[in-house]
């Protein structure tokens, strides 16, 4: 065929305005207000944890920061010197973030999972899920990397307990303010390339979490879409994010490095070779213990919130 005959033949664009309505039609509200749901319960109930992980992951036993004997000895000392609000340094953001993340996250991948199906009744692959869910990520971090920052900058003022009128940034809108005139888009975009990298995290749990529904159903010969006990739930959610948790961790402890204000990096590399020479492979799992003391019942919870509720919010538009 000559290309005057391609020309003159119909065109075939990848992605065409009827995908796009397709698309929206798919859209469901009730899993972005599920999935906000889940993330802001786990994290007013465990942003302390997450605190404690970040303040670890930055420790490089160069700058001058505070130190820590392990978890217990690094809850005392923000508690003895800065209270509980000590331990919420950061919280808004961290709200935020990742009642938007996961809102985003369940909304971004519950669609592309049916546009994929385009509405046969067949289950998508482990591959499938795992494209699908870092698809998610990626538009999810697009939209949220800047609050992400935000977080990190108001964990690691370490004097706020001790002379609030001495911190650089004075709340979440803030900082944000404060970074966009000082670095400018570039500066609430730090992390974004370890983010990128870390949306394998979400893309590994999500497909590890699917998969283990699937084969508990077939195992108990259930339909796929059958709703599940709590524990059950529970379980899955908990397995899955070990399992991705292990496999990715080192990219949460590049992305805090970069979004520290106490320290200077070039990028990526410059802190992989870093870390390496000071503090060798360990440095890329420090912060671990109390990430995994945290994500996995905040995983769970979000989880069991976000099965519910959506499952609420659809029987209610249904009746």
């Amino acid at each position: 065929m000559s290309p005057g005959d391609a020309q003159a033949g119909p065109e075939r664009p990848s992605f065409r305005l009827v995908d796009v309505t397709r698309f929206y039609r798919l859209v469901r509200y009730e899993n972005l207000v599920a999935g906000v749901s889940g993330g802001v319960a786990a994290t007013l109930v465990l942003h302390p944890l997450d605190l404690v992980k970040i303040r670890f992951a930055v420790s490089d036993g160069l700058s001058m920061r505070p130190t820590y004997n392990g978890i217990v000895h690094c809850f005392r000392s923000i508690w003895r010197q800065e209270g509980i609000r000590g331990l919420y340094q950061g919280v808004t953001p961290n709200i935020w973030g990742a009642g938007l993340s996961w809102g985003l996250y369940f909304f971004f991948y519950t669609a592309i999972k049916a546009y994929k199906q385009d509405g046969r009744q067949t289950q998508l692959s482990a591959a499938q899920h795992l494209v699908s869910a870092a698809e998610a990520g990626a538009v999810t971090l697009c939209l949220t990397n800047p609050i992400w920052v935000t977080k990190t900058r108001l964990v690691l003022q370490y004097d706020a307990g001790v002379d609030p009128s001495k911190r650089r940034y004075k709340g979440m809108f803030h900082c944000l303010l404060k970074i966009y005139q000082n670095e400018g888009i570039r500066g609430l975009y730090k992390g974004f390339l370890p983010g990128l990298f870390g949306t394998s995290h979400g893309a590994l749990h999500f497909m590890a979490y699917e998969e283990l529904k699937r084969e508990y159903n077939n195992y108990q010969k259930l339909p796929t879409d059958t709703k599940l006990n709590p524990f059950e739930y529970i379980a899955m959610a908990a397995l899955s994010k070990i399992f991705a948790v292990s496999a990715t961790y080192p990219y949460q402890v590049i992305r805090a490095r970069l979004q520290d204000q106490h320290n200077q990096y070039s990028g990526v590399m410059d802190v992989l070779r870093r870390t390496w020479r000071n503090e060798g492979a360990h440095g890329f799992y420090k912060g671990i213990i109390p990430n995994v003391l945290r994500v996995t019942p905040a995983c769970c919870i979000t989880f069991v919130v976000y099965e519910n509720i959506s499952r609420f919010l659809s029987g209610f538009q249904q009746s």
